[in-house]
């Protein structure tokens, strides 16, 4: 069995309890199994054991087999001198501590039940290890868990924001607007979407804000899509005429053209529109941070978020190419990916960095009115019998299937937890 089962055992007191002993006949009481440490040093802090008459407090340090305590050169580290109990599977021989002294060792065992249902979770082939199993965990304890799963992933989405916090000097609506840019290029055209607004700061398009044709003509000739070409329709030639005026006028230099990808890609989602949907959304929106922030709910959101690109984009998915006349609005499915991505992350964030616990509050309420997002992996989820019921529990079961289902980290998920010590009838 791999140490951390170990661990689990010890921490669950799992172990088989009747007439502990330790290496040298003493009879031993677990009163306090301590605090596992993921870290560097013992594996559990602060426990409380009886040995004897005595009772110690210390650490424990846990391994498969004794020799292991030699093998890590915890013979000879004062870090694991407060050790009061060596807790191994297989006793091979007597440890000591740095100043010599004998450290006792205790070897436990525990139900072959228990080991057969981890050895069942972490071997299985199925893309779920707990698909068959999963019947035995109450849903309401599933339902549970899943909410502080979407924590943690919330948690970790909001890492990346802080990265770019600390580039912008703090600077909260600056670090939005990349990062909203950022979502608007989706997967495939994220960092482009970001280098773009990076090369075009608020300030520039803010002098700008009572015209749309000159956002167009700055974010496109940021972008690097107003080419060199002699010909073009108006729309195109009179976007790069404005360009290179505002371009030489506050020393803007475009980001390589090529960046962007068309390929393989839905033309609603061809960077051209997003980039001209984006212009409506900071035409539109006075002070864009601020007015994310103050929206009270869900439809606030989507008042801000309903966006046409300009007329010139209803017929036209590329520069100079027309197309059957079809208004580009911004979608649902884009505006749940934003929503998800960048808006209820930035709640999470500046609601803790601003101790507003209300902000944080706001984030979950939303993900809880949003649909569930519509993949495979929330279907497969659907099929194994844990249904989404909206978008917070989506994300949660998208956290939980890549860090803890696909690991195979059974022994850190509630669910696998259960299913571990479930006695069979």
């Amino acid at each position: 069995m791999k140490e951390e089962f170990l661990h689990f055992i010890w921490e669950n007191k799992l172990f088989q309890s009747d007439s502990l002993l330790t290496n040298d006949g003493e009879p031993i009481q677990i009163e306090n199994p301590g605090r596992h440490n993921t870290g560097a040093g013992p594996d559990f802090f602060d426990a409380r054991i009886r040995i004897g008459e005595t009772l110690w407090a210390g650490n424990i340090e846990i391994h498969q087999k004794a020799s292991d305590w030699n093998r890590h050169g915890h013979q000879n580290d004062p870090v694991y001198r407060n050790t009061i109990l060596h807790v191994v599977a297989n006793s091979d021989m007597q440890v000591y501590n740095d100043s010599g002294s004998c450290v006792p060792v205790l070897v436990i065992s525990w139900p072959a039940w228990i080991a057969s249902n981890y050895e069942m979770l972490i071997r299985s082939q199925n893309w779920l290890g707990c698909a068959s199993r999963l019947y035995q965990v109450d849903p309401f304890r599933i339902k549970f868990f899943l909410n502080g799963v979407v924590i943690e992933r919330l948690t970790q989405k909001v890492e990346a924001i802080s990265r770019m916090l600390a580039e912008t000097k703090e600077d909260w609506g600056e670090t939005f607007y990349c990062m909203l840019a950022r979502g608007f290029g989706l997967r495939e055209n994220a960092l482009p979407f970001e280098m773009l607004a990076r090369s075009l700061p608020q300030a520039i398009l803010a002098r700008h804000h009572d015209s749309l044709f000159q956002l167009e003509a700055l974010m496109f000739g940021q972008a690097g899509l107003l080419g060199e070409e002699l010909f073009g329709d108006d729309y195109y030639l009179n976007l790069r005429n404005e360009y290179r005026f505002l371009a030489m006028k506050y020393g803007l230099k475009p980001i390589p053209g090529h960046l962007w990808k068309f390929m393989r890609m839905h033309p609603g989602n061809f960077p051209t529109i997003r980039i001209a949907q984006f212009a409506a959304l900071i035409y539109q929106s006075q002070g864009l941070f601020t007015s994310v922030i103050e929206a009270a709910n869900l439809e606030d959101l989507k008042k801000m978020f309903s966006l046409n690109a300009s007329e010139y984009w209803n017929n036209h998915y590329s520069f100079n190419k027309l197309s059957i006349n079809r208004e580009k609005v911004f979608g649902d499915q884009i505006f749940t990916l934003m929503v998800i991505n960048v808006v209820v992350p930035f709640y999470f964030l500046f609601g803790d960095s601003q101790n507003k616990l209300t902000l944080k509050d706001r984030a979950l309420e939303i993900l809880e009115q949003m649909p569930a997002e519509n993949n495979r992996l929330i279907s497969r989820w659907a099929e194994a019998g844990v249904a989404a019921a909206n978008a917070l529990e989506s994300q949660a079961l998208l956290q939980l299937q890549r860090n803890y289902c696909e690991p195979r980290r059974c022994l850190d998920c509630t669910i696998g937890h259960k299913i571990i010590v479930h006695e069979p009838v």
